[in-house]
């Protein structure tokens, strides 16, 4: 029973979320998503609610969804839910809202406030542990985010069912692949189940989120592929099983989905799984309808065209048969459906999905008669969906349902008429559609005739006294009977009609009986039967047909009219069998013929074929005729047509020729072919000798030219005569072929047709057309292709009536003559052409406005486009001269000379008509001539140059430009001007004035196009002939500067680029050949660019520029242009940065020959009477001219060129080779150089010009490389001019400046250069000359002299020696001291050898700079650099003797005020002698030269002892050892300087004032000295220091306490700074100490200065005895009893700064109670001294004492309350007020009062 129990409470606890372990609770209290577990653990629900509800409030700011949770799961009462606590209604409900939450938090989970507020969730309500599932399910399409890790880590350990697979993934905390919920999705329905139940909850509730949407919809795609693939089987029967299984699986789901209308995303999704679905399986037709349905049944707008996709593909995996009716319906409801399926067929295949639609449309068309598909049905087919086997499908179905429809379905026709519009329309495309069409009728067992014949025959209820081609239109605009009138009545109410035997049909007015007749004929033919009734009609008179015209014309006139096939074929077929009767024996029907042979051309088959078994029968009918026999009778010869009189007949001969050799043997070919017949009679009419049927019938077929001519004239005959249009547009066909027979044309023959045809308005052309159903265009062409190219009537005929207005209503008519009229033009005589040419020009002028623009625009066209000859052209053009004087002639009376002021008279004329005629006739012609390829017709040239003359005054009077005029001028003559270069024989007029006319026409034009075509012009004629235009070209260039430079397109360019290349170098050519420069000449040319400078497009300036300079030739105006472009626009970035793209486009030679002018320029400016520089710069007037402001720019150019990185790299690859060009531009490059030296020279007195000179001379220098430049300058420092000289080598001085020091070449090249400068020192008398070669070897020197010593040795030889540092100009020596100074650095070792003399001069040098009543101080300095450069890098060739010199100068150089500059000269190099100068050496000569500096002054002692100090820092302690004696020396003369000083009378106040400085200087040196010693080695010089310091007579008291002061100011310095180790010499100092206390007359400044002194050092060494030192009685025994007598001089002295201190140190340092037993008992012993400043002295020392050892000196207060209370009573207020505090004092140490002891 126990076991039972504990099983059942371990259950119980294992289901249980709750628990009672405070340890269980805290670890899931711990469980979060943000916080680490420790963190997490320790935080409470109040905590942890305001951070997670921070996160919900900005939730509910994204999306106001979220508010109404803040009523329950995040309301305040929410801290205080516990589940645990709560019923299962209560957690139901909650499940609720949590799962709410969760759906609409999914769409932002990866938002930090979203996993906050799910915190709170989880921490709170634990649902991690109580909605798994759904936790797990809204985290689950973001499993690739960190937070579904952190998820992971805090879940349950027992997962619900449907999520168990992710164990592994918890356990790892690893993100789970899409793989495996890709597999678990396929393998586990549930899993599934659950994910899409998840989602389409969400969708329902309107919380759904693309992410969800696509996870789902991926997973549901990619898991129904996978379950397809697993449900394969070979077996057809089990593979339709398993989809069915798995469709019922999925389709639920999918039903869901796809009904959601407000989710398009989700529907969409659905589509795609379907798709993939029905793709993989392998469903039957009606699942898949089923599925199609569903699709349809819940799209919307959104997910329309998806839908459609989706549809595509499963009919893809249909068979294609119709769609089913839900599925059509849904289609035909959606708006331009056919637009929508077009666009998806460009990127989808809908082909089935389109197919399936038609069939259905067209079924439900004839079985509900539903016509509303039809349209997209017409859509569909002419949208190329389709494949070509589907568009005849529907096709034919289309055919079947016309055939099918009955009245039941279409009681009205409305439907049969709809399908009949619908095949009328699809057959007559012009497409591969309508072939296809063809091609289903032919395979159709449907007969199309019949078909066509029933389709109409509803459409013409009871109108059968109607026309036949009015019935479509009187049944749709009229109201149709109810009633429709039968056959038989309609038969019999014709047959009572009466007839004329003698009426013809074919007249041109018919009678009302042939429109009933035709009415009932057509209604006869849908029963066989009906048709022989109709036959027996006696209106018809079939029985007189042999004699009367009307039967055969009755036929004649249906056959070749506007009526269906079966009409037509039946019309023939009765005509047939009524000429086999036996009573048309004998009879010549020869009038058939025409219509017979037009019914060949019909465009039906069936047709043709009835019209070829006619014309056999009669040829056969012709047979038997004998043609011998005069009774033959022809039928209806004079009442054929209106009039018979002018109608030609064939002989019956020539009727059986044309019918058996012509016709007949063709007949079947003519049946196959609609148009063979028309090649038939063509050849057959063409050519004597062969028929075009074939060369096996060559014998048979001939026809002679009376027949021929015969036929011709009989069928013209008939097309003339004839009312029926489409005979005559059949018969002309062929006979517009013929040119004509036997002389007789046939358009002598055909002419009145035409003339006919002109003549009928607009109205009664259209009518006759619409009658018999045929295009007007069609018949306007037929008639007037009936005119030959050079028959003169047809042509005056097309004239004439183009010319009269009777055309203006038929404007197809009037295009279509004047296009045959231009396709005549090429066959035309030439005397033709003119006569056409010149009609057609006055035609084209006629006025447009009116009702002639038609005509005229029609006439200038034909002009257009027929070409025109030169001589009609040069008609043309000479025909407008004597026009256009006609129109500008004024009135002889007004006649007024022509002047300047003729321009502006003419503004205000107002053009007269004749004028704008004129205007357009000018306009027209000169278009005419452009638009003739003017370069085939050059003879016009100079006729045009006078037309254009004439436009020059013309233009005076119109008041316009006329650009487009001379436009068209100017480009037809540049067109021909080619023509007289290649063909010599061509001569141009030389007296014209062409050139003065172009220039005209160039500056009065303000049109661009007309300046460039003008300027082009130009351009061409100065290379054909240059005479023409040379003279005038300079206005034309200052034009260009205004006009066409400044434009941007590329055309200008291209004018201006041709201009220049071809006008210039003609021009300069003959610029040479004249008196004037060409440089002078061309400079209006170059001014005219320069000016326009800056409005010529920036990137086209470059190009146009460096043409123009290429053009002149650089060499020779490079320069010019660069230095006017500076001049102009001065030097602002954008011009100079011009400047040198220009520059750099050319040769380096070209650039250097360039610059050397443009020097040449800059010193003309200069000149008195400037020349070259007048003309190009400008201000001829001497007032106008500033030449510092104009050369300022020029200057300011140059530097700008020669920084060219170009340029630099150009000349560095040219001077590389040694060879011509090398050497010349070496040679270029000294002229620059000397041009610019010589330049700057001269402008020195204008410092700006001058400074400018510099940067030009600063950039030259850096052009070549070093070598080179050494090279390029030998030859000028070879010149006689010394000051050439000196510029050249100080360029070369700047050069050294600028190169590199690692440069190898450089190094080389100079290093070679120093011979030449050290001969240049030794050898010239020119001390500048040698000042800067001596610089120059200095700074070689100092780059180089390192790497190569030897080469540098001899130059400091050469430095040194009389001929430089000897000599007696200051500025070489200091150049030559500096250079020495650089040459010990370089040479070091190396230099030794000049040393000695070098040496002694530098010192004498410092002598004489300090001696002159004028300090010398850059000599003082460069000796001292000198000598600093020895002590630095050679200190042993500085001797004792040197040594001493040197000092010794240095003493004098301190005291001369030389200034802070040769001070610190002099002391960087004394500095560096301490340092660097052996120690011996230098301690030996500074003690020899001790005395120099004390008696040069305090500076020089100063700067003595800092020497010394800096020696003595840098030498080693065994230096400093080895040297003490010498030290010793100098410290003691050192501690003796005050009591020397000032026991000579002469000391100056100065040095009295800086004694103390120098003695505290003395005490820091000999402090230095003693770090270096120890103590065996500074004990005797300190014992010598102390006997040294008392030797003197004790009678010289005076400089006994002189030399005792320092030597206490020294102890001072040692005990302050030494402290305790020093503290055991103070032995040495006891007895000179007590002696001085206890002797010293306070009264002598000097003894109570050392007084102090001594007391003061007492106080430093009582201070710091940490040895017990001055605890030994023998010592403390000898001091305190004279420390405490001084209190004697308390009247004369305050001892509270030196005495007291002593006392108190003495008293803390002797640290034993005897001792200060001793001392204060001797201290209270003065305290009743009879002097008040006594005892006030030792109560203050008492007080010192008392703070300094507290207690400690206290323990002896009873021995001092006697004294203490005497004092309170003292007669003196200060000693009492002293004693209070003293009193204050040790109350405050013992902490209590001493009244109590003191009373």
């Amino acid at each position: 029973m126990t076991t039972a129990l504990s099983a059942q409470l371990a259950q119980i606890a294992a289901n249980s979320k709750s628990t009672l372990d405070v340890k269980a609770q805290k670890a899931a209290h711990s469980k979060s998503l943000i916080f680490e577990p420790r963190v997490a653990a320790s935080q409470n629900f109040q905590t942890l609610y305001s951070i997670c509800h921070q996160g919900y409030e900005e939730l509910c700011r994204l999306d106001s969804r979220f508010i109404p949770f803040g009523s329950t799961i995040f309301s305040e009462q929410s801290q205080d839910e516990d589940r645990s606590q709560m019923t299962a209604a209560e957690n139901a409900e909650l499940d609720k809202k949590i799962e709410s939450f969760l759906h609409l938090a999914g769409a932002r989970l990866r938002l930090m406030p979203t996993i906050k507020a799910m915190e709170w969730l989880i921490r709170r309500f634990r649902i991690h542990e109580y909605n798994t599932a759904i936790l797990l399910s809204t985290f689950l399409p973001y499993h690739t985010i960190p937070a579904f890790v952190t998820l992971l880590s805090i879940l349950p350990r027992d997962l619900p069912q449907v999520y168990k697979f992710l164990d592994p993934y918890v356990r790892s905390l690893t993100q789970p692949p899409r793989s495996v919920l890709v597999h678990q999705a396929t393998h586990h329905p549930d899993f599934l189940a659950a994910i899409s139940t998840y989602t389409l909850d969400a969708c329902r509730a309107q919380q759904h989120y693309p992410a969800l949407i696509s996870f789902w919809g991926g997973i549901m795609a990619e898991a129904v592929n996978g379950m397809v693939d697993n449900m394969r089987s070979g077996r057809r029967s089990i593979q339709r099983s398993n989809d069915q299984t798995l469709l019922h699986r999925i389709g639920p789901t999918l039903s869901d989905a796809l009904v959601m209308h407000k989710v398009p995303s989700l529907q969409i999704a659905s589509y795609m799984v379907i798709s993939v679905f029905v793709a993989k399986g392998d469903l039957e037709d009606a699942a898949i309808s089923a599925l199609m349905e569903q699709v349809v049944s819940g799209w919307t707008t959104e997910s329309l065209r998806p839908g459609l996709v989706c549809l595509s593909i499963l009919a893809q995996y249909r068979s294609a048969k119709q769609m089913s009716g839900k599925v059509t319906r849904a289609l035909l409801r959606i708006p331009n459906l056919s637009d929508l399926l077009s666009e998806i067929g460009r990127e989808h295949n809908i082909g089935k999905l389109v197919n399936g639609l038609c069939l259905a449309l067209v079924e439900r068309a004839h079985k509900k008669g539903d016509i509303r598909g039809l349209p997209v049905v017409e859509s569909i087919l002419v949208g190329s969906v389709l494949n070509d086997q589907q568009v005849a499908v529907i096709f034919k179905s289309l055919l079947l349902a016309a055939h099918k429809v009955d009245d039941k379905v279409d009681p009205q026709g409305q439907v049969r008429k709809a399908l009949a519009a619908a095949i009328i329309k699809l057959s007559q495309l012009d497409t591969d559609v309508g072939k296809i069409f063809t091609k289903a009728i032919n395979e159709t067992d449907v007969d199309v005739d019949a078909l066509e014949l029933r389709l109409g025959t509803d459409m013409r209820p009871k109108l059968l006294a109607a026309e036949p081609q009015e019935d479509v239109t009187m049944a749709d605009n009229e109201t149709a009977p109810t009633s429709v009138e039968n056959f038989q009545s309609a038969l019999q109410r014709i047959a009572n009609m009466p007839a004329s035997p003698s009426e013809s049909c074919l007249r041109t007015v018919t009678s009302d009986i042939f429109t009933d007749l035709c009415s009932v004929f057509v209604s006869s033919l849908a029963e066989p039967g009906n048709l022989k009734s109709f036959g027996e009609l006696a209106p018809l008179q079939r029985s007189s047909a042999s004699e009367a015209p009307f039967y055969f014309t009755f036929l004649m006139r249906i056959w070749c009219g506007p009526y269906p096939v079966l009409a037509r074929a039946a019309a023939l077929d009765m005509a047939k069998q009524r000429l086999k009767d036996d009573d048309c024996k004998g009879v010549d029907f020869q009038a058939l013929l025409p219509y017979s042979v037009a019914a060949l051309n019909d465009p039906s088959k069936r047709v043709r074929r009835a019209a070829a078994d006619l014309i056999a029968v009669l040829e056969n009918s012709f047979h038997e005729l004998d043609k011998k026999a005069e009774n033959t009778i022809r039928w209806a010869s004079d009442r054929l047509y209106d009039s018979a009189e002018s109608l030609e007949w064939m002989t019956v001969d020539n009727c059986r020729k044309l019918l058996r050799i012509v016709i007949t043997p063709s007949l079947e070919e003519c049946i196959l072919n609609a148009d063979y017949i028309v090649g038939v009679l063509q050849g057959a009419l063409a050519s004597s000798s062969k028929s075009s049927v074939g060369e096996e019938k060559e014998k048979k077929s001939h026809l002679s030219h009376g027949t021929r001519r015969s036929i011709l004239t009989f069928l013209a005959s008939h097309i003339i005569h004839s009312p029926l249009v489409t005979l005559k547009i059949r018969l002309l066909a062929p006979l517009n072929q013929v040119k004509g027979v036997s002389g007789i044309t046939r358009t002598q023959l055909l002419l009145p047709l035409l003339q006919w045809w002109t003549s009928l308005s607009s109205d009664d052309a259209s009518r006759i057309c619409i009658q018999e159903h045929v295009e007007e265009s069609l018949l306007d062409q037929s008639t007037v292709e009936v005119v030959l190219p050079n028959d003169e009537d047809g042509l005056k005929f097309l004239l004439d009536v183009v010319g009269s207005q009777q055309l203006l209503t038929r404007p197809n008519l009037l295009h279509t003559i004047f296009s045959r009229i231009q396709d005549l033009w090429p066959s035309m005589k030439t005397e033709a052409r003119h006569t056409v040419a010149k009609r057609i020009l006055a035609l084209s002028q006629k006025d447009q406005s009116g009702d002639g623009g038609v005509i005229s625009s029609e006439a200038a066209n034909l002009l257009r486009n027929v070409e025109l000859t030169t001589d009609i052209l040069l008609f043309f053009l000479e025909s407008l001269q004597p026009a256009a004087k006609m129109a500008i002639e004024p009135p002889s009376g007004k006649r007024r000379r022509t002047s300047s002021s003729e321009a502006h008279r003419g503004l205000g004329t107002q053009p007269t008509p004749e004028l704008s005629a004129m205007l357009r006739q000018v306009t027209f012609v000169l278009q005419l001539v452009e638009g003739s390829d003017p370069e085939k017709h050059p003879e016009l040239l100079n006729a045009l140059f006078n037309a254009l003359s004439e436009l020059q005054h013309f233009r005076v009077l119109v008041g316009s430009e006329l650009g487009y005029l001379q436009n068209l001028i100017l480009r037809s003559l540049l067109a021909m001007v080619p023509a007289y270069k290649n063909n010599q024989s061509l001569k141009i007029d030389s007296t014209g004035g062409h050139g003065d006319l172009l220039v005209n026409c160039i500056q009065k034009s303000s049109s661009p196009s007309v300046q460039n075509t003008a300027l082009l012009l130009v351009a061409s004629l100065a290379n054909v002939a240059p005479d023409l235009v040379l003279n005038s070209v300079m206005p034309i260039f200052t034009h260009m500067g205004g006009s066409v430079l400044r434009q941007s397109d590329d055309y200008s360019a291209h004018v201006i680029n041709q201009t220049v290349k071809e006008v210039v170098p003609p021009l300069i050519q003959s610029l040479r050949k004249g008196k004037v420069s060409p440089l002078a000449g061309a400079s209006e040319l170059l001014l005219s660019f320069v000016t326009a400078y800056e409005h010529i497009p920036s990137h086209r300036r470059l190009g146009l520029f460096v043409s123009l300079v290429e053009t002149l030739g650089a060499e020779e105006f490079l320069f010019a242009l660069l230095a006017m472009l500076t001049n102009m626009y001065g030097t602002t970035d954008q011009v100079l940065s011009f400047a040198t793209e220009v520059f750099n486009y050319f040769t380096v030679e070209t650039q250097l020959q360039s610059l050397i002018k443009l020097l040449g320029l800059i010193g003309d400016i200069f000149q008195p009477r400037p020349s070259i520089s007048t003309v190009l710069l400008g201000a001829n007037e001497p007032g106008d001219r500033d030449p510092q402001k104009i050369g300022f720019r020029q200057l300011s150019l140059i530097p700008h060129l020669l920084s060219s990185r170009k340029l630099t790299t150009q000349i560095a690859k040219l001077t590389e080779r040694d060879d011509m060009e090398a050497s010349k531009v070496r040679e270029l490059y000294s002229t620059l150089l000397e041009n610019l030296l010589v330049l700057a020279d001269s402008l020195k007195e204008h410092k700006n010009l001058y400074n400018r000179c510099g940067d030009a001379l600063s950039k030259l220098l850096n052009l070549l490389s070093i070598g080179e430049f050494i090279k390029a300058v030998e030859t000028l420092l070879d010149r006689p001019d010394i000051i050439l000289r000196r510029k050249v080598l100080r360029a070369v001085e700047v050069r050294i400046d600028e190169e590199s020091q690692g440069d190898a070449n450089s190094r080389a090249a100079l290093l070679a250069f120093l011979p030449h400068l050290t001969a240049i020192i030794r050898v010239s008398d020119d001390m500048a000359y040698k000042h800067i070669a001596v610089g120059c070897v200095d700074k070689i020197s100092e780059k180089y002299g390192k790497k190569d010593p030897e080469a540098v040795t001899a130059a400091a030889s050469t430095i040194a020696s009389d001929q430089c540092l000897g000599q007696d100009d200051e500025l070489l020596r200091i150049m030559a001291l500096l250079c020495l100074a650089s040459l010990v650095d370089v040479l070091q070792d190396g230099i030794v050898p000049v040393l000695p003399s070098a040496i002694p001069k530098a010192l004498s040098y410092i002598a004489e700079s300090i001696g002159n009543e004028t300090p010398r101080v850059g000599l003082h300095n460069a000796s001292y650099a000198f000598i600093a450069a020895l002590a630095q890098h050679l200190p042993y060739m500085l001797s004792g003797s040197y040594l001493g010199q040197l000092l010794a100068v240095s003493s004098a150089s301190a005291n001369s005020s030389l200034g802070k500059e040769a001070n610190d000269a002099r002391l960087q190099c004394l500095r560096l002698l301490a340092k660097q100068v052996d120690a011996k050496t230098l301690f030996s000569a500074l003690e020899q030269n001790w005395l120099t500096a004390t008696e040069s002054g305090p500076i020089a002692t100063r700067e003595y002892l800092d020497i010394l100090g800096i020696a003595l820092d840098k030498h080693s302690k065994t230096d400093i050892s080895k040297n003490v004696a010498a030290l010793s020396s100098i410290f003691l003369n050192a501690f003796d300087l005050r009591r020397l000083k000032c026991s000579n009378g002469d000391v100056g106040e100065d040095f009295i004032r800086q004694m103390p400085r120098i003695e505290q200087a003395i005490n820091d040196v000999a402090l230095k000295m003693i770090y270096k010693l120890n103590d065996a080695a500074f004990r005797p010089i300190f014992s010598q220091l102390m006997d040294w310091a008392i030797s003197l007579p004790k009678k010289d008291a005076d400089g006994r306490n002189l030399r005792l002061l320092s030597i206490y100011s020294f102890l001072l310095s040692f005990f302050s700074s030494l402290k305790s180790i020093v503290t055991n010499y103070a032995s040495y100092i006891i007895d000179s100490a007590v002696d001085i206390l206890r002797t010293a007359n306070l009264k002598r400044p000097v003894e109570q200065e050392l007084w102090k002194k001594v007391l003061d050092t007492l106080a430093k060494c009582f201070e710091h005895d940490q040895d017990d030192f001055w605890q030994a009685p023998a010592h403390f025994s000898a001091m305190a009893p004279v420390l405490v007598s001084q209190f004697s001089h308390a009247s004369s002295v305050d001892l509270t700064k030196d005495l007291i201190p002593a006392i108190v140190e003495l008293a803390a340092a002797a640290d034993s109670q005897e001792h200060q037993k001793e001392l204060n008992s001797s201290l209270l012993k003065h305290l009743r001294s009879e002097q008040t400043s006594v005892r006030l002295a030792v109560v203050k020392c008492e007080q010192a004492l008392t703070n300094r050892l507290g207690e400690e000196w206290l323990s002896m207060l009873p021995e001092m309350l006697p004294y203490i209370s005497e004092l309170q009573d003292d007669d003196d207020d200060d000693v009492e007020r002293e004693t209070h505090r003293w009193i204050v004092g040790i109350e405050g140490v013992l902490g209590e009062e001493l009244d109590s002891m003191l009373q």
